[in-house]
């Protein structure tokens, strides 16, 4: 197998595919040379494949990823020590537009749910929406305490506490308010009870207003200061939403339905060169099947905006995009925070040295599809194809906004692994295999096979649309599994 992967034609480094010894010869084969390794270069992490001067960038991608701080010899290790981020603050985009259309395909059919608005479901369940983190455990001992009530098909009841929804003001009031109105809407959801205490600032007719018409079979109301037992009320309510949600019955539908959100984290330096492209050819045939897949982590597309602002199918939504990616930097800036300190301990350790070079990684789910439209943080998705969603990198935020965003489905890249579980399904795809093998209860499917040589891009892909689909029909994820949904909301302001 080949020991690092030159990426792009442009390139002044490649990454190690395995650990490289010092003095090891590293062959080139699309450069015509090879390079000796000047140090011990670890899996994921770079190597100059030509001199690099101090102040010139290093080029990863076919991009900048930042300037070298120090003169680089070939085959020498590049990181941290001797490459630092180009970025800075907010960048007047310019549109050049140059979307491609991909060419179309006929969308096969997975099992799902029907729903009476139309939409398509990949699970029916009953979820318990507390309105403030007062009545949490309320709404999880509502969940614990009647699982009798999963039966035939209904696939599971599940709370979502969150400490949010009291005590707050302005924007960060209506974003916990617009995020769990359209978890509320989420076609998952066969049935919902909204929990509310009674003296919170979100009341319960500002979620009305803000979740719009609702059936009053599949969502209903509960104020815990209203009733002398709210468990027994609770019950009689679940009980009814229960009778409600069996009625649905898992029907074939077309892939063009399908709705999949694009999430990585605890990245490695091979997340953009296994695991990420191949969720990328993934997201592009099911665009190509006329279904709709949502990229998000807008800071970790600082540095990698060439990849996706040509993209754009429309100047408008350009317009949308570059504001987008603009007003986040805004926030950072606002809060005296720098807009490229992102790669976490973790994320360096693996290989990932700037911002930019995390991005141009990050940014490789999206595949090459058209961008189709930009959401707002809590909005839902109206635009088939790929979208953009305005959303941090965190994992459980971005997760959770994904999920309201409409996904019933995330694939979830990661080179260091995680136990956590989203709303929805979320499938842990390994970048590496050493990750694969050590954690096979975290991890769904192993994309390493692209950095051994054992399988391509394509051929890898291939094996994760299937896994979707089986996904889609009601095949467990790990996380779903072991019981791992959690939510969490975006918070920028003060608390009273």
């Amino acid at each position: 197998m080949s020991l690092a992967i030159h990426i792009h034609p442009a390139d002044n480094v490649a990454v190690a595919l395995q650990p490289i010894a010092k003095g090891t010869a590293v062959a080139l084969p699309d450069l015509g040379l090879t390079v000796v390794a000047a140090g011990d270069i670890p899996q994921g992490h770079k190597l100059a494949v030509r001199p690099i001067a101090a102040g010139e960038n290093a080029v990863k991608y076919g991009f900048p990823i930042g300037h070298a701080t120090a003169a680089i010899p070939p085959g020498a290790w590049v990181h941290t020590h001797n490459l630092a981020t180009n970025l800075s603050g907010t960048v007047e985009y310019t549109y050049r537009p140059a979307a491609r259309p991909l060419p179309p395909q006929t969308p096969g059919t997975f099992s799902g749910y029907r729903r009476a608005d139309g939409r398509a479901a990949i699970r029916n369940e009953i979820w318990v929406l507390p309105t403030v983190g007062c009545v949490n455990g309320c709404a999880e001992a509502l969940a614990r305490e009647n699982q009798d009530l999963v039966t035939g098909s209904i696939d599971g009841l599940y709370a979502f506490p969150h400490p949010y929804g009291c005590s707050q003001t302005g924007a960060d009031h209506a974003r916990t308010r617009r995020l769990l109105a359209a978890l509320a809407r989420h076609p998952h959801a066969g049935g919902v009870l909204v929990l509310s205490l009674g003296c919170e600032n979100l009341t319960r007719e500002q979620f009305e207003a803000e979740l719009g018409p609702f059936d009053p079979a599949r969502v209903k109301f509960l104020t815990c200061q209203d009733v002398p037992d709210e468990m027994a009320a609770g019950r009689a309510l679940l009980k009814e939403l229960a009778a409600h949600a069996a009625q649905a019955r898992r029907e074939p539908l077309p892939v063009s339905e399908l709705v999949v959100g694009l999430k990585c984290g605890g990245s490695d330096g091979l997340s953009g060169v296994t695991a990420n492209p191949v969720i990328g050819r993934f997201s592009d045939a099911l665009c190509a099947c006329g279904g709709t897949a949502i990229l998000t982590e807008v800071p970790e597309m600082f540095g990698a905006e060439g990849f996706l602002m040509d993209r754009c199918q429309t100047r408008a939504v350009f317009d949308k995009a570059a504001a987008m990616l603009n007003g986040f930097k805004d926030y950072f800036l606002a809060h005296g925070e720098t807009v490229y300190e992102n790669p976490s301990p973790g994320n360096r350790a693996g290989g990932i040295t700037t911002l930019e070079d995390k991005s141009c990684g990050c940014v490789q789910k999206g595949g090459s599809a058209p961008i189709a439209g930009v959401l707002e943080y809590g909005g839902t998705v109206t635009a088939r194809g790929l979208n953009l969603l305005d959303g941090p990198g965190n994992d459980l935020v971005s997760a959770t906004a994904l999920a309201a965003a409409g996904a019933q489905l995330i694939l979830f890249s990661t080179g260091r692994g995680t136990p956590f579980g989203a709303p929805v399904p979320t499938l842990k795809i390994a970048t590496n295999s050493r990750l694969a093998a050590a954690k096979p209860a975290w991890i769904d499917f192993d994309a390493g096979a692209v950095a051994t040589g054992k399988m391509t891009i394509d051929e890898t892909a291939r094996g994760l649309y299937d896994l979707v689909i089986k996904t889609a029909d009601g095949q467990p994820t790990c996380a779903e599994r072991h019981g791992h949904r959690q939510i969490a909301i975006f918070k920028q302001g003060v608390t009273l």
